[in-house]
């Protein structure tokens, strides 16, 4: 059997088609809430992101994560997804 392909997806910080585990998930759940999703299968909207912190400052910079969501994102928000992401 030959192998699996890996999918690969765009961060929304750097904009570079990676694959999906090196990247780290954030999710808009059905009721609204925005979390970092580590395993990858939670329901609701997607969005990509690198596992550094210079890719995170510039989605939030560039309003990424809310033209994804189509959603105004609070700052407590922002500041709960910082947490999740290791600095690389």
């Amino acid at each position: 059997m030959g192998e699996k392909k890996t999918p690969l997806r765009k961060c929304i910080g750097c904009n570079e088609m990676k694959d999906k585990k090196e990247l780290i998930r954030i999710v808009r759940n059905p009721e609204g809430e925005i979390k970092v999703d580590p395993v990858g299968k939670m329901s609701g909207r997607g969005a990509y992101i690198c596992k550094s912190l210079k890719c995170f400052d510039s989605a939030v910079k560039a309003k990424r994560l809310e033209k994804a969501f189509k959603s105004k994102i609070p700052d407590e928000i922002y500041d709960s997804l910082r947490v999740n992401i290791p600095n690389e």
